[in-house]
């Protein structure tokens, strides 16, 4: 799919519009990979879990977590390498470059999560320092969710915005 007449550009938009619509109510995985904000929904619950285990449960919540931060990373990865391969003929330059930023700023807090997540060692800890754990990990995990649909949230505004224009400049032509 490739941008290029108004028709085209509607059918990118409304694909985009139609994947953050289907993340955020958390339907299936497509593919083998998951999108971003639907991977945002499967990462809030685990960390709602993690939030509140105990100490025995921790281990197990953080192998979940595991799971989930790694598959956020690669559905973002993907999500985001198809919006910065179509979008940038649409959307110009400099709102590209603000694009691609905000893309960045999102990998890189799943980056530092993911490390934290992956890198903490919670066998033999005692309680004092399983708490101390569990408040690093909850510090860096409790903004991404946040990050990430506020992110998606704009992205989506300016599709919206971009759907409109070129659905009146449709309906004018005809």
């Amino acid at each position: 799919m490739r941008p290029g007449s108004i028709v085209d550009n509607l059918t990118i938009i409304r694909k985009v519009i139609e994947e953050h619509r289907i993340i955020r109510t958390h339907v299936k995985l497509v593919g083998d990979s998951m999108n971003d904000l639907e991977a945002f929904f499967s990462l809030q619950k685990v960390y709602a879990g993690w939030t509140q285990s105990s100490k025995e449960g921790m281990i197990a919540k953080q192998e979940k977590l595991q799971q989930t931060v790694s598959s956020l990373s690669e559905g973002l990865k993907n999500h985001f390498g198809f919006e910065e391969k179509i979008l940038p003929p649409m959307f110009g330059e400099l709102l590209m470059q603000a694009l691609i930023f905000e893309h960045q700023e999102i990998m890189n807090k799943l980056s530092e999560a993911k490390s934290m997540v992956f890198n903490t060692r919670l066998e033999g800890l005692d309680q004092k320092e399983l708490l101390a754990k569990k408040w690093d990990i909850q510090q860096v995990m409790g903004s991404l969710p946040q990050m990430i649909e506020g992110h998606a949230s704009k992205e989506e505004t300016i599709l919206n915005m971009m759907k409109k224009a070129m659905e009146n400049k449709e309906q004018s032509k005809g």
